[in-house]
């Protein structure tokens, strides 16, 4: 099997911050936020501090009972923390579940259901305003990582718990659980290993190959991703100073960039695209990244232009990956600002040889192309093991001959690049590719924040954009951009914290279209 070959070394995550201050012991790492849990720590640590701090947590955890093998879940208010919990957690030889900020209670007490009695980390403000009191009776114990409520342990007050030795577990037995986005209903809960996290990290190695060990990298990624654990161990192993960001508000992430200029900036492309209003800022924050990096989601090529055309570095360049909380990152391409100002924003590069496999079947048996894509299939080293609580869901995303379906269509190009058309879900008649359909908006009409496309039932497709700073559309120039594409309903403008949105930012455009079809109702 594929998976064989990748090796069986894996990463221990309770003990990647003793191992990278041992190397880098004074390494810096800044946060735009206080720590919940350590605020006196301020917003400069160093890696040793950080090491002692998931030390310190860890004997809290053993001293609350929570043993090897037991699953704990981190949900909090937002920040490092959740991460820098996680790695306790591990620490202690338990598995952190990570569950997002932005759930509601519910979606957390039906998720608490479907893994039989975890232990539930939170904090006193979420217990008082948003779970449901079930949560008690669906967890083993609840803790609380900040604050006192009724019926939970405090870990504040089990401060100076005698420090234990970290407990090392099989690294093919389950060290982590975060959730998927949840765009197309109840998230589900996807299990990895220390295999299959050090599988990821290799792809990762790659694309950072070419930046030196000293640029700062400044993060910003949902602190319940996959990514982010898996980036942070890597990034403190090599010796990267961390910009860790919580918050990204342009301003507040220019002002942040000119006090520490990054090397390297990685987030989420919706992060991404909000941050084109910084190529202009005065203060120049993206002067000295050489390396731009975007997790999973394709992204539209006016946002790496802009990005690129930032930096005034002599050879910046843009890592785009393409994968999913299920396998990690499965391919990748890189831009320069000399690229083909007509290079096709749909392609998503090539796998990482020797670490991922990709190809693309035909749905009817007719060849893949363009206009008649195909299924993309993968097979990785960091593929999950399965989804906790519905193994038969997760067999059921497998070919007959072991290949995992993304749930994408695209095809490949005589070159071997692969090129992403649209999730199966949100495939709309008539229109080849609801993304190459945004990307050319983007391009024709700057003034875009976001544009998504979504059926319109009996109608043409409808168009639902969001503009910077909110202007209203200007319909005469909408008119124009979309000349010679497929037939749109006129365009619905929202602001961009009307829609919903994952943890990850993704848009939820099944949710969107609902929406649009109750308010017409």
């Amino acid at each position: 099997m594929f998976l064989q070959r990748v090796g069986n070394r894996g990463i221990r995550l309770g003990t990647v911050f003793d191992r990278a201050a041992a190397r880098h012991p004074a390494n810096p790492v800044y946060l735009d936020h206080d720590l919940d849990i350590a605020p006196e720590l301020g917003r400069r640590i160093t890696l040793t501090e950080v090491a002692d701090l998931v030390d310190d947590f860890a004997a809290r955890l053993w001293a609350a009972d929570v043993r090897p093998g037991a699953r704990v879940v981190i949900h909090k208010a937002d920040g490092f923390d959740i991460s820098l919990l996680a790695y306790s957690v591990a620490r202690v030889g338990a598995v952190p579940v990570l569950l997002s900020p932005k759930l509601d209670g519910t979606t957390v007490a039906r998720l608490l259901g479907r893994l039989s009695r975890p232990t539930l980390l939170t904090d006193a403000a979420k217990l008082e305003k948003e779970l449901p009191s079930e949560v008690f009776e669906l967890s083993e114990r609840v803790l609380v990582a900040t604050g006192e409520f009724p019926g939970a342990t405090s870990l504040p007050a089990l401060a100076g718990a005698e420090r234990i030795r970290p407990v090392t577990m099989p690294q093919d037995q389950p060290a982590l659980i975060t959730h998927t986005s949840g765009t197309t209903g109840l998230p589900k809960l996807t299990v990895q290993t220390g295999i299959t996290i050090q599988a990821r990290c290799r792809p990762q190695s790659v694309l950072l190959a070419p930046v030196g060990r000293r640029e700062p990298i400044a993060v910003h990624v949902s602190f319940v991703h996959s990514r982010m654990i898996s980036g942070a161990a890597l990034f403190a192993l090599r010796g990267h100073p961390m910009i860790i960001m919580r918050d990204d508000e342009p301003e507040h992430a220019a002002a942040l960039f000119a006090r520490i200029p990054p090397g390297v900036i990685e987030s989420h492309p919706n992060t991404l695209l909000g941050w084109e209003v910084l190529a202009d800022h005065p203060a120049q924050p993206l002067a000295k990244v050489r390396c731009f990096s975007n997790t999973f989601d394709a992204i539209h090529p006016r946002t790496v232009d802009t990005l690129l055309g930032a930096s005034r570095r002599s050879l910046p360049f843009f890592a785009q990956t393409y994968g999913q909380s299920e396998t990690g990152a499965v391919a990748a391409r890189t831009y320069t600002r000399y690229r083909n100002a007509n290079a096709e924003g749909r392609c998503v590069g090539r796998n990482f040889p020797g670490m991922t496999e990709v190809r693309v079947v035909s749905r009817d048996g007719r060849p893949v192309t363009k206009d008649s894509p195909g299924r993309i299939e993968v097979r990785t080293g960091g593929q999950i093991i399965g989804y906790h609580g519905e193994q038969e869901r997760f067999d059921g995303q497998f070919s007959p001959d072991g290949w995992w379906r993304m749930g994408d269509l695209g095809y490949r190009t005589r070159w071997g690049c692969l090129h992403l058309l649209d999730r199966e879900v949100d495939e709309i008649p008539g229109i080849n590719s609801t993304l190459d359909l945004e990307d050319k908006l983007f391009t024709r009409l700057p003034e875009l924040l976001e544009v998504i496309i979504v059926p319109g039932g009996d109608r043409a497709p409808i168009p639902v954009v969001c503009t910077r700073d909110d202007r209203p559309l200007d319909v005469d120039r909408w008119n124009r951009a979309v000349a010679g594409l497929p037939a749109l309903a006129p365009p619905v403008q929202r602001r961009l914290d009307e829609l919903p949105h994952t943890a990850t930012t993704k848009v939820k455009r099944l949710e969107l279209a609902r929406e649009l079809a109750a308010e017409e109702a």
